[in-house]
């Protein structure tokens, strides 16, 4: 099993009151070898973030997640990811068809046992 990494690119929602325009680089990661069920979002300058695969394909459906990472889709191309932690919120915008693409890959390196 192999490691799958994803470069995306995505929005910083933000409500200051200079919009942010610039998309931001995102690295996707998946290790089946370390930990089979997550997910991981490395966003430039801070920590990186995880969450269970199962968690980002629901919500790309509906909203999905209660701690520290929610998905939701918003509109028909486009998903939400919510980073909690104690320094505050990042809401990050992706297209939904590079988060499916992600998850695609991950589930060919290492589909789900029963």
């Amino acid at each position: 099993m192999s490691v799958v990494e994803q470069y995306a690119r995505a929005h910083i929602v933000s409500d200051t009151a200079i919009p942010i325009d610039e998309a931001i680089p995102v690295v996707l990661r998946y290790d089946p070898e370390t930990d089979p069920r997550s997910v991981r979002f490395g966003l430039p300058g801070t920590r990186e973030w995880t969450c269970s695969r199962s968690l980002l394909e629901q919500g790309l459906r509906a909203p999905a997640g209660t701690g520290q990472v929610r998905v939701w889709p918003c509109g028909r191309v486009q998903a939400v990811v919510e980073f909690h932690s104690a320094q505050g919120v990042s809401v990050v915008q992706f297209e939904t068809k590079a988060l499916l693409r992600f998850l695609r890959r991950t589930y060919m390196a290492a589909p789900v046992n029963g």
